[in-house]
């Protein structure tokens, strides 16, 4: 990318960040600051991540956890390489038993939405394909916070505040009493610049670190799972993890506006941003802040949603191909529906064939995308005894009707929402972008990707202009800041309009890219504790 080209029309919260030697841009600065030190001692763009997602785990446990699952797309030796480090539903639960426990839906919270943890194996795989430090010396920053305490950024207490105050009235059984155990201090959330400490993490982290995860999914800590699983009438068994690996994928793009824009493929919903996207190249954009821009921007984003809905699973059970629903003559077919007014999305028919995210770069080339999650917060609300790993709730995704593509079976992935991004050019990488937040992940792909080649802004501008976010049906949501005579054409063309005041909900992104000259520039995001450290 020409950083000549970008300019400022947005009041940037925060400059662009330029550096030459190597960049962490994550959503916690201890972390990145972690990731840093990593780089200056020598170690790659990819042990930079992994010390990263680890740390991540320790300080801001209110997104990720070690219980949790993870992506990563890696750009070394001239290639683009992707992980998928989600996990299976445990192969002793079934549909059967879920409804027979009273749920027409899945549930968020409890055993039943558990599937077996990728974050640790993702660290473990990465390290041994591409580090060049020992996974010991990568995990040492997070297990010295684990152990020795820190003192808590804002965002993160803030919602930590906010899960405590909703889990003290829905987390009744003793089962989750652990939870309480390790993440309150006398019955509450760490304040803002407290220090928190969790010594049954350190332990759990030097045991990843030393059986290089073995102990996770064979060893102590898997007994300890297994252990507490039965104990409470869980699914999850020792069975469930030895039988895990985590899958090398090859990542899926389009082209647009002459840039490769590349996602993990499914059972993630990255596919949803590249559909949107494909659809919106065949529009030229003048001006980002208008309601036509908008408007089609949310009616595109709209149709790809339906049709992820609809066909995204795990790739084992998918009734068309990735090819096909991204093809330039379904993208014409669903672009033509698009019209002057807002419209109830449906899927098409194409012809068939909580979150932490982190983005590192270094002198030698390397560029990680990397996201990790728990899901909705904390996740499932488990936290197994002694260990500090709080267990994520990705089954939640699944859906109950058997003739759906994503209907729960036992050792199946569910439809996943963590997507990390990568942009290339020629060949050639210009590199890793994120926008954490659940469904709006997607959404916020596509804004970041046209804020930057379809209006020129520079990273942190990208990050910073005001967001939208498709919730359903006509209903979207528009961040404060948002002009005036965009909320009032998306009105007049049918849109169901709420200006939100909190940015919380609209994603939290971070984005590295290496200039034509070779120069790293970052921005990160100011809707969080976000922070950019190089050198």
């Amino acid at each position: 990318m020409n950083v000549n080209a970008f300019d400022y029309p947005y009041p940037s919260r925060r400059n662009v960040v330029f550096a030459r030697q190597g960049m962490v841009a994550t959503s916690q600065p201890l972390a990145a600051q972690a990731g840093l030190d990593i780089l200056k001692q020598g170690g790659n763009a990819i042990d930079a991540a992994i010390a990263v997602a680890a740390c991540l785990t320790v300080v801001e446990p209110t997104s990720n956890g070690i219980g949790g699952d993870a992506f990563a797309l890696v750009w070394t030796n001239e290639k683009l390489y992707g992980l998928n480090a989600s996990g299976p539903a445990p192969q002793s639960l079934t549909i059967e038993k879920i409804k027979e426990a009273g749920f027409q839906h899945m549930p968020a919270i409890g055993w039943l939405p558990v599937t077996v943890p990728g974050a640790p194996a993702a660290w473990a795989a990465l390290s041994r394909r591409f580090g060049t430090l020992p996974l010991g010396s990568l995990l040492k920053p997070a297990i010295e916070y684990a152990a020795n305490g820190y003192p808590v950024a804002p965002t993160t207490s803030q919602n930590w505040q906010k899960a405590v105050q909703n889990y003290q009235q829905v987390f009744k059984d003793n089962m989750f009493q652990s939870w309480f155990d390790i993440f309150c201090i006398s019955g509450r959330a760490p304040a803002a610049g407290e220090i928190w400490s969790c010594p049954d993490m350190a332990e759990t982290l030097a045991s990843i670190a030393e059986s290089q995860a073995v102990s996770f999914y064979q060893g102590q800590l898997a007994e300890r799972i297994n252990a507490f699983s039965q104990q409470h009438g869980g699914y999850l068994r020792g069975e469930d993890l030895a039988a895990y690996q985590p899958e090398w994928v090859e990542p899926i793009r389009v082209n647009y506006r002459g840039y490769d824009i590349w996602e993990i493929p499914p059972n993630g919903h990255g596919l949803v941003a590249l559909m949107a996207l494909n659809i919106l190249k065949g529009y030229d954009f003048e001006q980002r802040d208008c309601p036509e821009t908008y408007h089609k921007q949310i009616e595109a984003m709209k149709l790809a949603f339906a049709d992820g809905k609809q066909y995204i699973a795990d790739p084992s059970n998918m009734q068309t191909t990735v090819e096909a629903l991204l093809s330039e003559s379904y993208a014409r077919q669903r672009r033509n529906l698009i019209g002057p007014q807002a419209v109830w999305p449906e899927a098409g028919r194409p012809h068939s064939g909580g979150t932490v995210y982190l983005a590192t770069a270094d002198r030698y080339g390397n560029m990680v995308s990397f996201i990790q999650s728990n899901y909705m917060g904390f996740g499932s609300g488990l936290v197994v005894p002694g260990t500090g790993i709080s267990l994520h709730n990705r089954g939640h995704n699944f859906v109950l009707s058997e003739d759906h593509v994503n209907c729960f079976a036992p050792g199946k992935k569910p439809y996943h929402t963590i997507i990390p991004g990568f942009i290339t050019k020629d060949q050639q990488a210009v590199g890793p972008f994120g926008v954490m937040g659940a469904f709006m992940q997607p959404q916020g792909h596509v804004q970041v990707v046209m804020n930057a080649l379809d209006f020129h802004l520079n990273p942190q501008a990208a990050l910073d202009a005001p967001r939208w976010q498709w919730i359903s049906g006509k209903r979207i949501e528009l961040e404060q800041g948002t002009s005036e005579s965009v909320i009032e054409g998306l009105k007049r063309a049918g849109h169901e309009v709420a200006v939100v005041a909190d940015p919380t909900g609209f994603g939290r992104g971070q984005i590295i890219w290496r200039t034509k000259e070779g120069a790293l520039m970052g921005g990160t995001e100011a809707r969080t504790d976000g922070t950019i450290a190089c050198w």
